[in-house]
């Protein structure tokens, strides 16, 4: 038996390009976006420090992304402060809340929680290189769990950090959800 479509097909515009003229015979329907892509748009200076912020690069990384991208940068900052400072773990610390909130802001959205997760990993990956240790496997483990326990300051704020931001995401994220269903009603 055959079955008939109850809603008729629905043009897109393909991804990246210019949006496509409205058919004839299909009604005036426009986007917001091809509504207002005629009109000249008047709105507020913005200020240099916000010119400034907008050039930075705004990548999305995915779950895994995140976690490679804070666990490889926590290890290489690790091996510098090493040849550097001599294994200062304060400056360890100090460094790794900048790389948590950038792994915070550049997580996509639907990975948010991924990079909560990946912060603390990331902080025991950068050890490896710094932790004092006795030579062999199990010195190594120990100068680790040591340093673990003795810098665990750092890594609750990172992670803290890291949630609170991705918190405050995750709410303007519902928060324009819930005023465009509205919209749309």
């Amino acid at each position: 038996m055959e079955q008939h479509r109850t809603r008729p097909p629905q043009s897109r515009p393909p991804r990246g390009g210019p949006p496509l003229p409205p058919q004839a015979g299909r009604g005036g329907a426009r986007t917001p976006r091809q509504a207002g892509a005629g009109v000249a748009k008047t709105s507020a200076p913005v200020s240099p420090l916000v010119q400034a912020v907008r050039r930075f690069p705004n990548p999305r990384l995915t779950g895994l992304g995140s976690g490679l991208f804070c666990a490889a940068s926590m290890f290489t900052l690790a091996c510098l402060i090493q040849l550097l400072f001599g294994a200062s773990i304060v400056v360890y610390g100090v460094l790794f809340l900048p790389v948590c909130v950038l792994t915070a802001v550049w997580v996509r959205r639907a990975d948010l929680v991924t990079s909560v997760v990946a912060v603390p990993i990331a902080f025991a990956v950068g050890l490896l290189p710094i932790a004092d240790s006795d030579g062999g496997f199990g010195g190594r483990l120990m100068g680790l769990v040591t340093a673990l326990a003795m810098h665990a300051g750092w890594l609750y704020g990172g992670t803290l950090l890291a949630g609170v931001i991705v918190t405050v995401r995750k709410a303007r994220m519902m928060t324009r959800k819930a005023a465009q269903r509205r919209r749309s009603v």
